[in-house]
């Protein structure tokens, strides 16, 4: 098959070398324009484009994807299929209707659970045992479209935001590569979405990196492992941001165990014991496993306390 694919960040990445591996056709890379990165600000090519390049892809950069012009364009590539991965631009309908196939997308959920902007944070954030990719075919309304094929992937207690990033992307494209040989088959089956099960997995803001020490330990571990890498979870220690970049929790009963103390401590206070840092929460403790000051490196809490006294500090 002829196909365009349309996509920008790291996630979309192993969906597109798939392709290039494959017996098809990538005639066109559509990404994002180049942004500024880095203390130096620099334009900075996405990952998508700079693989397109290597590859020897014409690569397309339109801001809207809604000019005559791009329309044009796409249209004159005359392409069975336009396959869209973490592309960052909604589609009209003329680019829709423009492929054979229409367009297809590979989203980080199993829907409906989950459309929207964050739906790998979000799964972690709310305690989901499973995620994984659906490929559906794109409709105006976000996310709506018939599924055409998922791929589950258990959540590990550790996971963090990032591995499961890594996780998923490799599994877009073996779900990528199964669908391409049913459509080639004309054996489709679309399913539509249950819209009572649907959730909305709402953008990240930075102002949800603070930690609220009233929550439960259980909830505060889900949210540092799903903030992790971006925005990371936060609290301050002694008037300074100190970042919690991974955490777990621990039952009272093991931290009674461990001090000779009641846990029915103040939330946000801290207990250190054979060198972990315990802070009370509304239920449980968390324990910090790896933390960062402001102007300093990531550091596990062994090497953090070596110069910290936190034993009975107030967090936050």
């Amino acid at each position: 098959m002829k196909i365009i694919f349309a996509g920008t960040p790291e996630f979309a990445v192993p969906c597109l070398q798939m392709l290039l591996d494959s017996e098809h056709e990538v005639c066109a890379v559509y990404t994002q324009p180049d942004r500024p990165a880095g203390r130096g600000r620099k334009l900075q090519f996405s990952p998508v484009k700079v693989l397109a390049l290597a590859a020897g892809i014409p690569v397309f950069q339109p801001l809207t994807m809604k000019t005559d012009e791009d329309l044009q364009q796409i249209g004159a590539f005359n392409v069975d299929l336009m396959v869209v991965v973490a592309y960052g631009v909604i589609l009209t309908q003329a680019v829709l209707d423009a492929p054979k196939l229409g367009c297809i997308n590979v989203h980080a959920s199993l829907l409906p659970r989950w459309r929207g902007a964050a739906p790998i944070q979000r799964a972690l954030m709310a305690g989901d045992e499973k995620t994984g990719v659906t490929i559906m075919q794109i409709v105006r309304k976000l996310d709506a479209g018939d599924m055409l094929h998922k791929e589950e992937c258990v959540i590990e207690v550790t996971d963090t935001a990032v591995d499961l990033h890594d996780k998923l992307a490799v599994l877009g494209a073996i779900g990528l590569s199964k669908i391409l040989k049913q459509l080639e088959a004309g054996n489709i089956h679309p399913e539509p979405q249950d819209e009572a099960l649907v959730t909305y997995a709402e953008k990240l803001e930075k102002g949800e990196a603070d930690i609220d020490w009233t929550q439960s330990a259980a909830d505060l571990a889900r949210k540092v492992r799903g903030l992790n890498a971006w925005p990371v979870t936060q609290t301050l220690y002694q008037g300074k941001v100190l970042r919690i970049w991974q955490a777990a929790a621990v039952d009272d009963d093991s931290s009674v165990e461990a001090t000779g103390r009641s846990p029915q401590q103040e939330p946000g206070t801290v207990r250190c014991v054979d060198k972990h840092i315990d802070v009370a929460t509304g239920v449980g403790f968390l324990r910090l496993l790896e933390v960062q000051l402001p102007g300093g490196k990531r550091m596990p809490v062994q090497a953090f306390l070596s110069a910290h006294d936190l034993d009975g500090v107030k967090l936050g």
